[in-house]
């Protein structure tokens, strides 16, 4: 049986604890605190984690990174951070073959959350 592959992302935050809370709206829980590292899933394949960074980054709208997270159930994921996302109106299609949303992380990250449509 080949072996499976998993991507996890590292992301800097100015305070891991008030990202963790973001992030726990949208059904990610805290596996393991190590005080300034933190290690959170979903329990069925997300996995992420969050490294102190002081400073980071200089101005939130200036922070250049993303996470795409796929979920079966979009909607019920928006439902839990209607407020937060960017876009009027969405989720909805995208050009590129998605149903998706957005919103911004607490250091500005942008989490885009959504399915592909094939």
């Amino acid at each position: 049986m080949p072996a499976e592959h998993t991507a996890v992302a590292i992301l800097p935050s100015r305070d891991p604890k008030a990202s963790a809370a973001f992030y726990a709206r949208l059904g990610f829980q805290v596996d393991s605190d190590h005080d300034e590292y933190l290690i959170l899933s979903d329990g069925r394949g997300w996995e992420l984690h969050l490294r102190a960074v002081t400073g980071w980054p200089a101005k939130v709208e200036d922070n250049p990174l993303g996470l795409y997270l796929y979920v079966d159930d979009v909607d019920a994921v928006a439902d839990r951070v209607r407020e937060l996302i960017i876009e009027p109106g969405a989720p909805h299609e995208k050009p590129w073959g998605c149903y998706e949303f957005a919103v911004s992380d607490p250091d500005g990250v942008l989490v885009r959350i959504g399915r592909s449509l094939d």
